[in-house]
């Protein structure tokens, strides 16, 4: 069995502590430097020989910094004759761009696929990908995580008999339909239109929400303008209460601020798949850590066993 090296880029240095605890490694240190020219360098300085390397890197703000960094590691692991090189990605910010949905667009989502490889990667492990589909654009194996069953651990310490967790789209709606089956839950999604980036319409929401306790679960919350547009739907519509959860609490642009200042949103849970901003810190915020289910996932793939009993384990939860 070859040895384990896991190494961090700067996007999230935590949570790979965090993966190496559980895993009883050391996190094996990183260099990154810039050149006069204002190009990056990265020296892995530990032993990669015929290792199984595993580098944490969540693309977060900035992220063309970051995956910049991110190639650059995978390219000194394979320099360094490493045996295998897995990309730990909790965060694929270019998931997003996924499709072909204007003239002359980019699909980034297939391109930053493509440079990964290029740069040395073997195998990804992703969590929560903003589309599944997202998994075809890698031409090497992608293990794909989710965080329900951490969100669903927590929500369970609430009164669910009358709880239904609404999705902001139908897009997220498989999502939220899964999660509702781990808490018992009914489901409900928003019809939604996007027309810029951080401008979306929601014409109705599809499903019985009117004196229940909602949850709003999304993949993830950058401006936050889809959740803060489903609030105004669902205020029309009655609720008893009503939670937020997502897995990439990226808040952008103030976000956590413009949701925390909604009186009747109890809660906002994430996950740490990214770091959270510490400048915008409320008191309805709880954030759950996905670092035991990387741990548990980096284990089975350095053991080659089954990665996807993980599921499994969390549907049975």
């Amino acid at each position: 069995m070859r040895d384990i090296a896991v190494f961090s880029g700067s996007a999230h240095p935590e949570l790979a502590q965090e993966v190496c605890a559980h895993l009883g490694v050391p996190l094996s240190p990183t260099r990154v430097s810039r050149f006069a020219n204002d190009c990056l360098e990265v020296q892995l300085q530990a032993n990669c020989r015929e290792r199984d390397v595993f580098l944490i890197q969540p693309l977060v703000r900035p992220v063309q910094e970051h995956l910049v960094e991110l190639l650059l590691m995978c390219d000194a692991a394979r320099g360094a004759s490493a045996g295998r090189i897995t990309v730990v990605m909790p965060h694929y910010s270019y998931a997003r761009s996924d499709k072909k949905d204007a003239p002359r667009i980019s699909l980034g989502g297939r391109l930053v696929a493509d440079l990964l490889v290029a740069a040395g990667a073997s195998r990804v492990l992703a969590m929560t990908l903003h589309a599944p589909q997202v998994h075809g654009f890698f031409s090497v194996p992608v293990d794909h995580l989710h965080a329900l069953r951490e969100l669903a651990a927590h929500f369970r310490q609430y009164d669910l008999s009358r709880t239904t967790v609404v999705s902001p789209d139908l897009g997220n709606a498989k999502e939220a339909a899964a999660f509702a089956r781990l808490i018992g839950a009914q489901v409900a999604a928003g019809a939604k239109q996007r027309f810029a980036d951080d401008r979306v319409s929601i014409s109705s929401v599809i499903g019985d929400v009117t004196d229940r306790d909602v949850i709003v679960l999304d993949d993830e919350i950058a401006k936050g303008s889809t959740v803060i547009e489903l609030l105004e739907k669902l205020r029309e519509l009655g609720p008893r209460s009503i939670r937020v959860a997502c897995t990439h609490g990226l808040f952008a642009a103030g976000a956590l601020k413009r949701l925390s200042e909604q009186p009747d949103v109890l809660e906002i849970v994430c996950t740490n798949t990214v770091p959270v901003p510490l400048d915008e810190h409320t008191d309805k915020l709880r954030v759950l850590s996905i670092g035991p289910a990387l741990a548990e996932a980096v284990r089975r793939i350095h053991n080659g066993e089954s990665v996807s009993a993980l599921f499994e384990e969390s549907r049975g939860a």
